[in-house]
């Protein structure tokens, strides 16, 4: 690895200083480490609970430890360093992402927001500096929801919202929730010790790539995340009439995936028409469906977010009003099952400014916009105030991808806000 210091000697007063650029070299050499924990070679895929999940566990708590922290695992499987303050009393400031990530993901999506900050803290490891307050680092262990099909799970823990329920969820091989942590030595019955109060935690501060093209396309290296967008998605089945593709007449069919392709496309003009309204259909299925039967049935996801509660409310309203509409037209039976919902998180007034005043202080123009994506923060944010600085992306700002990046220069500037909001952190009088 990269000396992330110069070679200046001496005591805290006269410490080396922290090297950004090697700092940023450091990230993302780590990063590529961090991948070579993977379920198959050549493909990040990291998913929980798993022999590659284990490892990268087991390879963060190595650096947290070799940055000055002493580190602990909870009962899901978090793993999080701490590096004490002069008031072990003190509330927490937290930060930290998710090392678990999608099949045939990208390096960056969590893992950046665990190596930054313990590249930083090191930084301060070595120069004797403490603060009033302990800092947290948490490798969130659960995220993205792919084995057990449970998102959030190191969050919720942390939190006190784990929903028990999810531990007889089942994994493709027939294994639950539940067998596969008492397998890596993590007890359920423990879970509710995971749990941190209110007031415990001062704020709570994410540092993730963007996972989108704004701050590429505006050539800006950061942004100030305003509020996490609330999501709901549902599961659409069409059921219709099968019939022999030569000798039904257009005007006679019950053709269920044409309905769902008419909702679809009613889901891309509404979405398209109101700013800050995104819709997604993700997976589109004509079950036992052949290339001369009329599909008697078809069944498509649909995933609409924004980050106003009341805009994306009265989409799937409207969507719900039109998938009526489309099937009393076409003889068509529908069957909506909601799967997830989430409502929109705000991150903190005061921190938003903070970091605000981070990137004016190291030469950034400020940028705020939301996250279209679903992040532990909106999460922690039930229990302490919260902030999310974004990193650009490159490669178009593709994310979930083989071909996401970012730039160590961008990695090093991030670091130095991150730094700087830390070195002047301190929790107003009144929020």
């Amino acid at each position: 690895m990269t000396t992330i210091f110069s070679d200046i000697e001496g005591n805290s007063s006269s410490a080396p200083a922290i090297d950004y650029t090697a700092l940023g070299s450091d990230i993302m050499e780590r990063v590529e480490t961090l991948a070579l924990h993977t379920e198959q070679t050549g493909i990040m895929t990291r998913t929980y609970l798993t022999a590659a999940h284990r490892g990268a566990a087991s390879q963060i708590a190595v650096w947290m430890r070799e940055a000055g922290m002493t580190v602990r695992c909870d009962a899901s499987g978090n793993v999080i360093g701490r590096y004490e303050g002069t008031d072990p009393s003190s509330a927490i400031l937290m930060t930290g992402s998710h090392f678990d990530t999608v099949r045939n993901g990208g390096k960056y999506d969590g893992p950046l927001g665990i190596l930054l900050p313990i590249g930083c803290i090191a930084g301060w490891s070595r120069q004797g500096r403490r603060f009033p307050f302990p800092i947290e680092v948490v490798a969130f262990c659960e995220e993205e929801g792919v084995r057990f099909k449970a998102p959030l799970l190191g969050s919720r823990a942390i939190a006190g919202t784990f929903d028990n329920r999810v531990l007889d969820n089942v994994d493709e091989d027939g294994v639950t929730m539940r067998e596969a942590m008492l397998a890596e030595g993590l007890d359920p019955a423990q879970l509710p010790c995971a749990a941190m109060s209110k007031g415990s935690i001062a704020a709570y501060l994410e540092v993730h790539i963007e996972q989108g093209p704004v701050l590429l396309e505006e050539n800006r290296a950061l942004g100030v995340v305003t509020a996490i967008s609330g999501s709901s998605r549902f599961m659409l089945e069409l059921k219709g009439v099968a019939g022999h593709a030569g000798t039904v007449p257009m005007t006679l069919r019950h053709d269920a995936a044409m309905a769902c392709a008419e909702v679809a496309l009613y889901i891309e003009q509404r979405c398209s028409a109101s700013p800050g309204l995104v819709g997604t259909v993700g997976q589109f299925n004509v079950p036992d469906g052949a290339g001369n039967v009329i599909p008697g049935r078809a069944v498509m996801s649909i995933d609409i977010r924004a980050g106003a509660d009341a805009l994306r409310s009265d989409a799937v309203d409207d969507i719900q009003a039109k998938i009526t509409h489309i099937c009393t037209r076409r003889g068509i039976h529908a069957n909506i099952n909601k799967t997830y919902e989430a409502v929109s998180v705000s991150c903190a007034d005061w921190l938003q400014q903070r970091l605000t005043d981070s990137m004016q202080r190291n030469g950034c123009t400020p940028r705020s916009l939301p996250s279209g994506a679903g992040h532990d923060g909106m999460i922690i944010a039930t229990i302490a105030p919260i902030a999310m600085l974004f990193v650009r992306c490159g490669n178009g700002g593709i994310s979930h991808n083989p071909g996401e990046t970012m730039s160590a220069e961008d990695a090093a500037l991030a670091s130095r806000v991150f730094v700087d909001f830390v070195e002047n952190f301190s929790v107003p009088t009144t929020q």
